[in-house]
């Protein structure tokens, strides 16, 4: 029977829920020391002097270190390489052709040097033999700041006069890029019957994840190698940035993730304090341990989103799209992390719909910010919030329903395969039918009954629709090996990185799906330089697509090298043999047929080695992957929601959504990851507020006082169904569940919230649409 699409219970909920996961603060070293960072209580200040004397002094310090120790030592910032590979050509950058000549990017170091451009980058490392007393030589240190004027919003940045974050960067302009034919679409805008212009402000995102962020390094002088533990979502590129700042062979520089409390994107890049712990370690002759409490996490932690899409749709008369012209900023922050979300938000700009033209300008600015990378969906959820706002408010204005002017613009099914505007080859997805499901199943033919009722209890109520599509690409490079031992027990050694989505359990049903073996004999190993050569982490919907892929193909060629290994032990040709379950049998005429397993076929080759092989001593496979494995998840989602014009409080009545995520290997881990990525879209949506002092750059909501997360209460009634369009661009059929929930969340929300609204007002709601917020547009306060 096929483990593949059974719900199986996820294999490592017993360990990790009976307190025996191992996540990098559990880890102790031999005669460790602490870390504690001073960080800046300014958004913008030169720095004058930092006077250390009376912290180096101060029981049990061991160092206290500034940038400039860092670069004494002779060590360089870190690459982030902000600029990923394009989605369709791996061989080649997303952005290359900027109107300012050259894509900027910069090196990061651990402490800054001459200046801080945000609150809470770290200035100075107190390395002491406890944390306290590390706290407390900490704030023995004096800093004299030259506070300087500070700038925090994209578009502010980009202004005239805005205060200037680096001085090789003109304008804090990243880069500009134009794409598509901008002449043309004037030229459609100009006889359009109707135009729909608006600016939707994708608000700032703070990660939260469970697991506070840590970090372990040792160094040993006797041959001068790294070890850096600390939790991640992948540990190749670390290595591969860490050898290059500190100037070694990658070999040398050991990175270990073990259990990870939660990444969403943000933990896939490198952050600075695990480039300092390695460095105080090789300064101060024992490992160094930094773990973050939430404050520091609140200015440290890389966050997300905050993008400015500025949209312009074209319709003829009939409601019929003719052109997109958009102008997005993305909000890089204060060092240059990464353009991913830049990228995917420009390559799925259409989603679902005919769009005969395109033109998209894109502009990168750097502000007095924490820096923003990938978070969960990095720029699609953004793009579908977009374009799901702008048919809403185009019906509206037309005078047409909103779902009979997506029923005229949806690609149909029988038109794919097909390219769509911005380069994105469609092979898959019935996305008019997953509508249709999606109004069926959210009864939208009979929400005005149910809005009356509302109604007649003082309660306004809304409900609203979002189509998706996702583009999942990520790095193009993965690995996986498998190793039979000589009890028959299968290690998958994989260069992707859980951090909480149950790998342990998806990629052992693969393998135990292929090889007929019972899944407790299966163990994935992850997370290790030591062993993990190769390998991209976990991100983009990335993990199953490729891993799974390869899973597929080690296994098979494992199999062909057991057939021959059981062959060579039986001393027969292998075409006598053949499998049964997880054995291979030799079908003899007087006596009972002969069962080799797998354990047998083990200790065999270990002994004699493989057939073809001698020297091969070990029974083991391995598949390798480098280049772009296009996968197109689809859905659509139905928010229903009351707002009590009180006190402006929302209640998510319920929820349904039908995703296309290929074949779900596990459809109990698929719906879990969908119902996660709901509640990260249902708390932006309406809660989780960054916010910050224009002025002075001050963080206003640095702890879960003030950043409202969703509570468990908030999520209603959630219906979701899956659908399958079978793509052909994987053996497995899959492609990609983790990031299905909050594709189309805020898009679907906030179009409930305008049509529960739309008596008040026909300006776009802010972003989180607080309690507050709303009950200052029904009461006409803003």
């Amino acid at each position: 029977m096929t483990l593949i699409g059974k719900p199986l219970p996820r294999q490592e909920d017993l360990r990790l829920v009976t307190g025996r996961g191992q996540y990098t603060d559990d880890f102790v070293l031999p005669g460790q020391a602490c870390a504690v960072f001073l960080r800046s209580p300014h958004a913008h200040a030169g720095l004058r002097s930092i006077d250390i004397s009376a912290a180096s002094k101060m029981p049990g310090v061991l160092a206290v270190l500034t940038g400039r120790d860092y670069l004494a030592d002779g060590f360089k910032g870190i690459d982030h390489i902000p600029n990923p590979l394009d989605a369709i050509d791996h061989t080649a950058k997303a952005f290359t052709k900027s109107t300012t000549g050259v894509v900027y990017q910069r090196r990061q170091l651990p402490l800054a040097l001459d200046k801080v451009r945000h609150v809470g980058e770290a200035l100075v490392m107190v390395v002491a033999k406890t944390q306290l007393q590390a706290r407390d030589a900490a704030e023995a240190i004096v800093v004299d700041y030259d506070v300087l004027p500070a700038v925090v919003r994209g578009d502010d940045a980009l202004a005239e006069h805005a205060p200037q974050l680096w001085e090789d960067l003109p304008g804090n302009l990243c880069f500009h890029v134009q794409l598509g034919n901008r002449e043309k679409v004037q030229e459609i805008f100009a006889r359009a019957a109707h135009v729909v212009r608006r600016e939707f402000r994708n608000s700032r995102i703070v990660n939260c994840q469970m697991e506070p962020r840590s970090a372990l390094g040792s160094h040993d002088p006797s041959t001068d190698s790294w070890t850096l533990i600390s939790g991640s979502q992948g540990v190749v590129r670390q290595q591969a940035s860490l050898a290059d700042a500190f100037g070694i062979p990658s070999e040398r520089m050991r990175v270990v993730s073990p259990d990870v409390g939660g990444g969403f994107g943000p933990r896939y890049s490198l952050n600075m304090e695990q480039v300092a712990v390695l460095w105080a370690a090789r300064r101060v002759g024992c490992p160094v341990k930094w773990t973050s409490d939430r404050s520091e996490a609140f200015v440290s932690d890389y966050q997300g989103r905050d993008l400015i899409i500025r949209a312009a749709m074209a319709f003829d008369a009939e409601g019929r799209i003719l052109a997109m012209d958009n102008q997005l900023i993305g909000n890089v922050g204060a060092h240059t992390v990464s353009y991913v979300p830049m990228s995917n938000a420009s390559r799925v700009a259409t989603s679902v719909y005919d769009v005969p033209e395109v033109a998209f300008e894109i502009s990168a600015a750097m502000t007095n910010t924490v820096p923003t990378g990938p978070y969960r969906g990095a720029g699609r959820p953004e793009s579908m919030h977009a374009i799901e706002r702008v048919l809403d408010i185009a019906a509206a204005e037309i005078g047409m329903d909103r779902i009979d002017i997506r029923r005229r613009n949806l690609i149909q099914h029988h038109s794919l395969p097909r390219i769509s505007p911005m380069g994105l080859p469609y092979d898959s997805g019935n996305f008019p039918a997953n509508m249709e499901r999606v109004l069926q199943m959210s009864d939208w033919g009979g929400f005005e009954k149910r809005r009356a009722d509302s109604a007649s209890r003082g309660r306004l109520r809304g409900i609203g629709l979002a189509n998706y599509i996702e583009s999942p690409v990520g790095a193009p490079r993965e690995r996986i090996e498998l190793h039979v031992d000589g009890e028959g027990r299968i290690d998958i050694v994989s260069g992707t990185q859980s951090t909480g989505q149950g790998h342990e359990t998806t990629f052992g049903q693969v393998v135990a799906d292929q090889l007929s073996v019972p899944i407790d004999r299966i163990r994935l190993r992850t997370g290790d330089t030591s062993f993990v050569k190769v390998g991209g982490g976990t991100h983009s919907d990335r993990s199953m697509r490729l891993g799974g892929t390869l899973l597929m193909q080690a296994s098979a060629q494992l199999i062909k090298k057991a057939h021959l290994a059981a062959a060579d032990l039986l001393r027969v040709a292998p075409d006598r043999l053949h499998r049964d379950g997880e054995a291979f049998v030799l079908p003899r005429r007087w006596w009972r047929d002969r069962h080799i397993a797998w354990a047998e076929i083990s200790k065999h080759v270990e002994i004699n080695g493989l057939p073809d092989n001698r020297n091969q001593r070990k029974l083991s496979a391995e598949a390798e992957f480098f280049g772009r494995m296009p996968a197109y998840p689809t859905g659509a989602a139905v928010c229903e929601l009351e707002i009590d014009p009180d006190t402006g409080e929302v209640e998510l009545i319920r929820y349904s959504a039908v995703d296309d995520v290929g074949v779900p290997i596990n459809p109990l881990i698929v719906e879990g990851q969908i119902h996660g990525g709901l509640a990260q879209g249902f708390g932006q949506a309406l809660g989780e507020g960054y916010d910050l002092d224009t002025r002075s750059g001050q963080v206003l909501a640095g702890s879960f006082m003030d950043y409202r997360l969703p509570r468990a209460g908030l999520l209603p009634k959630l219906s979701i169904e899956f659908a399958n369009d079978p793509t052909l661009g994987n053996p497995l059929g899959v492609k990609g569940g983790g990031e299905s929930g909050i594709t189309p969340a805020t898009a679907a929300t906030f179009n409930a919230l305008a049509d529960a609204l739309s008596d008040f007002t026909r300006e776009e709601l802010p972003m989180p649409a607080t309690a507050l917020a709303l009950w200052q547009v029904i009461h006409h306060e803003r």
